[in-house]
């Protein structure tokens, strides 16, 4: 029994570097000599499997990759047999793991996308996992080669070296005022009445940013900026992360994009992010809308359907809506009357900065230029019709 035991570890061990080679090495002979192993030893493959893909997720959760993150980029990248698998993956590391290691924010995370232990853990979840999908045995070791494929690939992200104490974002009764404005302005017939509540309930964030700013305590020590990500759908990723880094910019936070992985990086304070991170996913969607809209009525001769005009449409609606959230959040800033304020924000402004600084000490600027005229000016017409306002579900929802 001892001797069958042994042999049956080294058969797992030889499957797991087969694995690993395959899925970095992605070529023929590679993969023949994995499925030749599962001919032979079926179990020890799975067993294989599972270990290489919990390590894998093991090792990127250390690198900065969330739950969500994870299946951002899985979901994109792959299809939903690896999505399947990257759920239970997740659930497995998270039982790996003590329950003191495990914030809540990575509880939520993994609440939402349903990740849970539901096989039976004495014997190897692919084989159970490729039995609830209907798979053959080498059809779902080769889902396990792309996942493990893509995951290999993955880069390290920045993370502060030292979370925050100070985390809470922006209070429930703010958002209820926001989401109340909001119904009104989505419901209004009147484009006019629409504009003035939704400039309002922008100007109700920025004020209660400013605020919170001057209630926290201003002599705590420490780190007090977070990191956020915003996934961003191709295409046109240049125009989108512009559109991005204008909330970002006027909500005090700065961005930097990885438009190969399809996000934008936020930098700011916990109550800044709440706003900046809201308001660019609504605006996303709103200007994606609004440049199919333009489309269908804009130019003469199919112009208004050409690349560049849905580039430059975009550009154009960025660089607008970033005057008007940098006007919004002037006007609201102006109104909180305490000598201290100005000081606060200087402070907080720093704080961003250097820890911007310590986790990208090495970036590009690019520029990007628009070359249709006619979607420059959709653009700047579609921006001052927006509505600068969110809903809540922007802030969990999946895509």
């Amino acid at each position: 029994m001892g001797e069958q035991h042994a042999n049956g570890d080294d058969r797992v061990r030889a499957a797991v570097d087969a694995i690993r080679l395959a899925a970095a090495l992605r070529a023929a002979e590679a993969v023949s000599e994995v499925e030749k192993r599962y001919a032979d030893s079926p179990r020890s493959v799975e067993a294989a499997a599972d270990l290489v893909l919990v390590e894998l997720a093991a090792m990127l959760r250390m690198q900065g990759w969330s739950a969500t993150d994870l299946w951002q980029v899985t979901s994109r990248k792959l299809d939903r047999l690896a999505e399947s698998l990257l759920v239970d993956t997740l659930a497995a590391d998270n039982a790996r793991r003590a329950a003191a290691t495990v914030t809540s924010a990575q509880r939520e995370q993994l609440s939402r996308l349903g990740a849970a232990v539901w096989w039976e853990r004495d014997r190897p979840h692919l084989g159970q996992w490729a039995r609830r999908n209907r798979l053959a045995g080498p059809a779902a070791v080769w889902v396990v080669l792309r996942l493990a494929a893509l995951w290999g690939r993955l880069p390290a992200l920045p993370v502060p070296a030292r979370e925050s104490a100070h985390r809470s974002g922006v209070d429930e009764r703010m958002l209820a005022k926001v989401r109340a404005l909001l119904a009104k302005a989505e419901s209004s017939q009147f484009p006019e009445e629409a504009e003035t509540l939704s400039a309002k309930a922008q100007e109700l964030m920025s004020r209660y940013s400013v605020e919170r700013a001057l209630v926290d305590d201003p002599a705590r020590v420490g780190p007090q900026g977070s990191v956020r990500r915003i996934w961003l759908d191709s295409p046109y990723l240049g125009p989108k992360a512009h559109l991005v880094s204008a909330v970002a910019g006027a909500n005090r936070c700065r961005v930097v994009s990885y438009e190969r992985l399809e996000f934008a990086v936020l930098v700011g304070h916990e109550v800044d992010l709440d706003i900046a991170e809201l308001l660019a996913t609504s605006l996303l969607v709103q200007a994606t809308e609004a440049m199919l809209v333009a489309g269908r009525h804009a130019g003469t001769s199919g112009q208004s359907r050409l690349r560049s005009f849905r580039h430059a449409f975009l550009l154009a609606y960025a660089a607008r809506i970033g005057e008007r959230l940098r006007e919004a959040d002037r006007v609201s800033t102006e109104q909180v009357r305490d000598e201290r304020l100005l000081p606060v924000l200087a402070r907080r402004e720093q704080e961003v900065d250097q820890l911007f600084t310590e986790l990208f000490p090495r970036t590009v600027s690019r520029r990007t230029t628009a070359s249709n005229p006619e979607g420059w000016g959709a653009g700047r017409a579609a921006a001052n019709a927006a509505d600068l306002g969110v809903r809540r579900k922007a802030l969990n929802a999946f895509r």
